[in-house]
């Protein structure tokens, strides 16, 4: 994954809360909204029929249940855009959460531009990275900031790096990566591990073996890259051409890129437990057992320390020694890069409540998906993470320094990616078993969200309004669609020699990333989560479609061929829709998506291949992870989220970019013209 950490520099900001200009009149109104990602109108209306929500049931009650139509692609980044900013993506210019070069084609996590820091001599820093977001448009919460209304945003994805909030404060969300500047790289230390398997996981994780001499073993933890290592790449690389002793250096700096602390282990035996020595820190657990968050700090020189956060998790302890090492995240209160606005807010929030996650991806997704820890231990991390991000709101919530609260909550996307398996008995990774046990995962985590509701009705006055909404909805994933393999078979892309192995998120960064396609004869190329280029002469670095009447009827040739795709096995539609992006995105950013945005039907999703440019074998094969459900390439039309509000609402099909309109007017504010959504009271 190319990194995007953005300083790797710990600078201390001290910026004042930002005045703007009040209004001629006090903000006398108050609303809240919260936001659920990824929360099923389906599951929603049957859990509260059954008596399950009795908070949302409420709120409903006084207002109404509604579906939230979402954005195309339903895509996390590209629909809570779209939900701050009123528009739809042609106005914000997020699609997915990859973007490419099309000089290169190569791709890298597109929500945050960096630039990197910079050293004197190679030692003293003398400018911390810069840092903008990718998402264009104004936030509903700046807009109304900039005329008084008092706001309050918790955790909302799409809001790092912050931006100023104008008589607010804002405590940022996804994307903000971990020390490593990843989504969330885990590390696994274990006796069952062969040499063979150590190394880079397809998504997110680094895996050591240990090997143990008597009852003792030694190890590191790989922590952030070091900057100044990385600056020094940076200048090699920029000598052009670069000779085989250049090639040289940068291999061998390389080598040593990451900032590493060691580790010592020593096994109980008998007591299946174990000590484990990291930093300034010892640490004894029995099997089963998380530790609490340990501090870790990466010395770069004498100028320089970078912190970070971590929680360990003794697996076994018994005829294996397994460790986890959570994602380390960074302090809230000594981050390498402001995390809040103003800088100071996560330091204050720290110093009341403590430690609390602060990576915007907070749950163990990857290393249940790899396989590294279990059922039980997934839960155990995504309860913690539900409560760090409710304890995070209802602080802020009782602090009563708001007008306006925004506050969202992940855990309902990230139980529902991993879980659904066991509540979808066709699917192949159902276990009845495992079903027995967690199968009432996903029900559980609704019914937390239910009491989380409660408790902040219980702490604001009965007449403010309430906004519930999530960003979409949810399918079943049982089968993977290799769409570069379809595009292979149909002659629309062209690979040359051995094709290269399973692609993982590291990759991203390397510029061999298409190594084995020939351009000169592709015309299409997918990469993402549904999203179909055309290799466009005159953009694309080795484009070969000519732009215009052309490139429209090669899109409108692969739509219908994709239209027509079925599943060999059962004769099953595969593709509901394809969508151009002439037809579905207007605004000055269209020209950056993707020329066709596929729509997968229920039960199918655009493979883990396909999202990172490769083409196995086979167009459509089972799903045989743990990660089950899924929304990212589906069918806009069929992956609707909820909204439940406490007042009625003037339409009956509301839209996502509906919140923010309805925010301003409540508040008495104008409706900017550039605005596509309508207020909805």
């Amino acid at each position: 994954m190319k990194r995007f950490l953005p300083a790797l520099v710990s600078v201390a900001v001290g910026l004042a809360l930002s005045c703007g200009p009040r209004p001629a009149h006090p903000i006398t109104r108050k609303l809240v909204v919260l936001g659920f990602d990824g929360m099923d109108p389906g599951l929603l209306r049957k859990w509260m029929d059954e008596g399950k929500l009795p908070n949302m049931q409420k709120l409903a009650a006084r207002g109404g249940f509604y579906t939230l139509a979402t954005t195309r692609s339903p895509e996390s980044p590209t629909a809570w855009a779209s939900f701050a900013t009123g528009v739809n993506p042609g106005k914000h210019d997020i699609y997915d959460f990859l973007v490419r070069d099309a000089r290169t084609y190569v791709p890298e996590i597109g929500l945050v531009r960096t630039e990197p820091p910079r050293f004197l001599f190679d030692y003293l820093p003398v400018a911390a990275a810069k840092l903008t977001p990718r998402r264009a448009g104004t936030p509903f919460w700046v807009r109304a900031g900039r005329e008084g209304v008092r706001a309050s945003v918790l955790t909302v994805p799409m809001t790092f790096p912050p931006e100023d909030l104008p008589n607010g404060e804002l405590l940022a969300g996804l994307p903000l990566p971990d020390i490593r500047g990843t989504m969330g790289t885990f590390s696994y230390f274990g006796t069952d591990l062969t040499r063979y398997e150590e190394g880079n996981t397809e998504f997110g994780g680094i895996l050591r073996r240990l090997v143990f001499d008597a009852d003792d073993a030694t190890a590191d933890l790989v922590g952030p890259p070091d900057p100044i290592v990385g600056q020094q790449i940076r200048e090699i690389a920029a000598k052009a051409p670069l000779d085989e002793a250049g090639r040289q250096r940068i291999a061998g700096l390389k080598a040593r890129e990451d900032l590493r602390l060691p580790i010592a282990i020593h096994w109980n035996h008998e007591g299946r437990s174990a000590t484990i020595d990291i930093g300034d820190n010892s640490v004894h657990l029995q099997q089963g057992e998380w530790s609490q968050w340990i501090d870790l700090d990466f010395p770069v020189n004498l100028f320089l320390r970078l912190h970070g956060m971590a929680q360990l998790y003794l697996i076994d302890a018994d005829k294996a020694l397994r460790l986890y090492v959570s994602p380390i995240n960074w302090k809230p209160d000594e981050p390498p890069s402001p995390m809040s606005s103003p800088a100071s807010l996560s330091a204050d929030i720290y110093e009341r409540l403590g430690p609390f996650r602060t990576l915007g991806w907070a749950e163990a997704t990857w290393p249940l998906n790899e396989g590294r820890i279990d059922e039980k231990a997934f839960m155990e991390d995504l309860y913690r993470a539900f409560d760090d991000r409710a304890q995070v709101i209802l602080e802020r919530l009782d602090a009563h320094r708001w007008d306006l609260l925004v506050g969202v909550i992940e855990s309902t996307d990230r139980v529902q990616h991993m879980m659904w398996r066991l509540i979808d008995p066709t699917h192949p990774m159902y276990d009845q078993a495992l079903a027995e046990r967690f199968g009432n995962s996903i029900e559980n985590v609704y019914r937390r969200c239910d009491d989380f509701v409660g408790d902040v009705l219980s702490r604001i006055d009965p007449s403010t309004p309430v906004l519930i909404v999530s960003d979409h909805g949810f399918h079943a994933y049982r089968q993977s669609v290799n769409l570069n393999t379809w595009l292979v078979q149909q002659g629309y892309m062209t690979l040359v020699g051995d094709a290269p192995g399973p692609r993982s998120l590291v990759d991203l960064s390397s510029g061999q990333f298409w190594d084995n396609v020939d351009w000169s004869h592709t015309k299409a190329y997918a990469m993402g989560l549904g999203q179909i280029y055309l290799n466009i002469r005159g953009r694309e670095g080795q484009g070969i479609v000519a732009p215009g009447a052309e490139a429209r009827a090669l899109a409108g040739d692969i739509a219908a061929k994709l239209l027509a795709l079925v599943d060999p096995k059962t004769g099953a539609r595969v593709v509901d829709a394809v969508y151009k992006a002439g037809d579905v995105y207007t605004g000055p950013y269209v020209s950056d998506a993707a020329e066709l945005q596929v729509g997968l039907a229920d039960g199918y999703r655009v493979s883990w291949q396909t999202t990172l440019g490769g083409a196995p074998p086979g167009i459509i094969q089972p799903n045989l992870r743990r990660w089950s459900g899924d929304h990212g390439s589906s069918d806009y039309r069929s992956t609707s989220g909820i909204l439940i509000s406490s007042l009625p609402i003037t339409t009956a099909q509301p839209d996502i970019m509906d919140v923010a309109p309805t925010v301003l007017k409540y508040f008495g504010l104008a409706l900017p013209a550039e605005l596509d959504g309508k207020a909805l009271f």
